[in-house]
């Protein structure tokens, strides 16, 4: 039976059971008319009675129709009245008579009867609620605190270490684990203790949750999985129930793993949250500090979390003794996203040219899942040309997507906005170019893609774990690059919003310069004020700036000086290299995406050519589409500027 069936099945029972019960209990729902027994006299003087039936209840009962065809049902009074007299006067009006003893005895018939209704609307409850129970694993609505961990059998687990790459040092830390697992013995021999709790701490999409399926397939133990916003709900002691019943059932299968992703969501400092200590979710993090760390063992059974923001975690939480090892897994270096570009292109076919050393230089800074993400785009770019194998111009054309967004073509922009977009990246390029200590240009486009109406993007030729002086300043006049062009082409009156996100992100990183990185002369290596990047309430609530009046205003004297010294150099270079800011806006007119040789040759006086992508629209080269200025966002991050 399909579902479509089973639902209107379902829908006819409601409807039979509804329309059983409202006739049962309707006291108006009978055929027979319930009549006075005033007006049933009358109608019988007036000869309006067609035939009675008298039952010799107490009192007596009569039941009938009337003339006219209408049912009726009426109730002798018993003080003081006899029906004899009622039955003469019947007979004299011709009313045909009959006569039914009381029923006093049992009948089968008529209790299902009056039961049927109520036995059919239980039934129908009971399955219901079996419905809403396997809807849910078997934790239906009444079962708040089960567990809502996931458990995967030994067998079920197919992840193993050759599938987590870029995160060696990870692997050798939990390494351990899986030997625990094995052979305890080896190490309680020994007086060793297996860790009870591992916590594992890195950004998104670094493969923290991939690593812990990785322990639990190479150990052959059960898997349970939960996630932290999973343990509190609206009612009130279900997280701590639901923590107690999946270490119970964890206890059944022990050896085995508990994996609690995003644990910052019910594992943050105590006295954060405006409850006090009756706050559901300290409740069940005091439940969770038990049962990892308390008077009742837990042998067997290691407890592996994941968070992005340790900083926020409960301090007893973190001891040892519950979450013994804290594994740092950091974005991969080179060799790593070469190891995870291997991992990833073993599903897709590609061609000879394909490099994953080439790609994992050119992806500084990308996670495990930005990697995945890229080689899953190269496919479909790939699948779109109906080619039979991914080819490195897919991987760079999937890298050009994520770095710096999707293109909109189909976008229209008037020459003029074009015009000024293209005066706008060339300055960014340029200046990026001719200061020190800046990563080299890849590519600059006026295509809009994104939020961008264009882009230049830069690309660090290695990975930067630390950025000193110099480098920040050359990062801050490139970032000025594009509104200084603006200013320097069109006029003063006519520059555009474009640079509002580089003017932002430029105003952010001289106040770092200043109060936090203590690379202000002014200032002095000094930290001024709390840290203000991620505020947690509860802890950062009652924080209060730890600067004076006069200390802030001298602050932001000094980001102005930083950033009008910034703002004055990019302006200086740009002037004197005004016939190179012409050549490379008109470049961009023409071609609309430039490349790092192109700007090689701009740079050197050369004329440049057309790009290594290019393809012609027609016979001859199309006219500079008069400029494309700006109005989006600026992004030197991924390193990329937008405008």
């Amino acid at each position: 039976m399909n579902e479509m069936a089973k639902n209107l099945l379902l829908w006819l029972i409601i409807a039979v059971v509804l329309l059983t019960v409202f006739q049962t209990f309707n006291p108006h729902a009978g055929s027979s008319q319930d009549m006075s027994y005033t007006t049933f006299a009358q109608q019988v003087d007036n000869g309006n009675v067609a035939s009675s039936t008298i039952t010799s209840t107490a009192p007596p009962t009569i039941t009938g129709k009337l003339k006219d065809g209408s049912a009726y049902r009426t109730v002798v009074p018993v003080v003081g009245l006899s029906t004899s007299d009622l039955v003469k006067q019947m007979r004299d009006k011709g009313v045909e008579l009959r006569q039914e003893p009381a029923d006093n005895g049992f009948s089968l018939l008529g209790l299902l009867f009056n039961w049927l209704p109520i036995i059919i609307f239980v039934a129908v409850l009971i399955w219901f609620m079996r419905q809403m129970q396997a809807g849910s694993g078997g934790r239906g609505a009444m079962s708040f605190g089960r567990s809502r961990a996931k458990l995967q059998g030994e067998d079920q687990v197919k992840v193993n270490f050759s599938d987590v790459a870029g995160c060696d040092e990870a692997k050798e830390e939990v390494g351990e684990l899986v030997e625990f697992l094995r052979d305890p013995g080896k190490f309680q021999k020994l007086g060793g203790k297996i860790p009870r709790g591992v916590l594992m701490v890195g950004p998104p999409g670094t493969g923290k949750t991939l690593l812990a399926k990785a322990i639990a397939g190479e150990a052959k133990v059960p898997f349970f999985s939960i996630s932290g916003s999973d343990f509190v709900e609206m009612f009130v002691g279900v997280g701590a129930s639901r923590v107690r019943d999946m270490f119970e059932q964890a206890k059944k299968h022990a050896p085995c793993i508990i994996f609690i992703d995003e644990i910052d969501a019910v594992g943050r400092h105590r006295g954060a949250g405006m409850g006090g200590g009756h706050d559901e979710r300290e409740q069940t993090l005091n439940q969770l500090l038990v049962e990892m760390d308390g008077f009742e063992g837990t042998e067997g059974i290691i407890v592996i979390a994941a968070t992005n923001r340790p900083d926020v975690l409960d301090p007893a939480l973190l001891r040892p003794g519950r979450f013994d090892r804290q594994v740092v897994v950091g974005l991969p270096d080179v060799k790593g996203r070469e190891q995870i570009l291997k991992v990833h292109m073993r599903k897709v076919p590609t061609s000879s040219d394909v490099d994953a050393m080439t790609i994992a230089r050119g992806t500084p800074g990308f996670s495990g899942a930005d990697l995945a993400n890229l080689v899953n785009e190269a496919a479909l770019f790939a699948a779109r040309e109906n080619a039979r194998e991914v080819r490195m111009s897919h991987m760079d054309r999937a890298r050009d997507k994520i770095l710096m967004g999707a293109e909109r073509r189909s976008m229209a922009m008037n020459d003029e906005e074009k015009r000024l977009t293209a005066y706008h990246e060339a300055g960014h390029a340029i200046i990026g170019r001719l200061v020190p200590e800046h990563d080299p240009v890849y590519k600059v486009t006026i295509i809009p893609r994104g939020r961008a109406l264009g882009v230049t993007m830069y690309l660090p030729e290695g990975d930067r774990y630390s950025m000193n002086k110099v480098a920040i300043e050359s990062q801050l006049c490139s970032l000025y690059g594009g509104r200084v062009a603006e200013e320097i082409i069109f006029g003063h009156d006519k520059v555009t919003t474009g640079a509002s996100n580089d003017i932002e992100r430029a105003t952010k990183m001289a106040r770092n310069m200043a109060t936090k990185w203590g690379l202000s002369d002014e200032l002095g290596p000094v930290t001024y004020g709390e840290e203000e990047d991620e505020v947690f309430i509860g802890r950062s609530v009652t924080q209060h700036k730890s600067v004076s009046n006069e200390t802030a205003r001298k602050i932001d004297e000094v980001v102005r000086t930083i950033l009008d010294r910034a703002y004055a150099r990019s302006k200086e270079l740009l002037t004197t290299n005004i016939d190179k800011l012409h050549v490379m806006a008109e470049a961009l007119l023409q071609y609309e995406t430039i490349d790092a040789r192109q700007i090689d040759d701009i740079m050197n006086g050369r004329e440049p050519g057309p790009p290594a992508d290019w393809q012609k629209p027609g016979p001859t080269p199309p006219p500079p589409p008069r400029g494309d200025a700006g109005s989006a966002p600026d992004k030197v991050g991924k390193p990329a500027t937008q405008l």
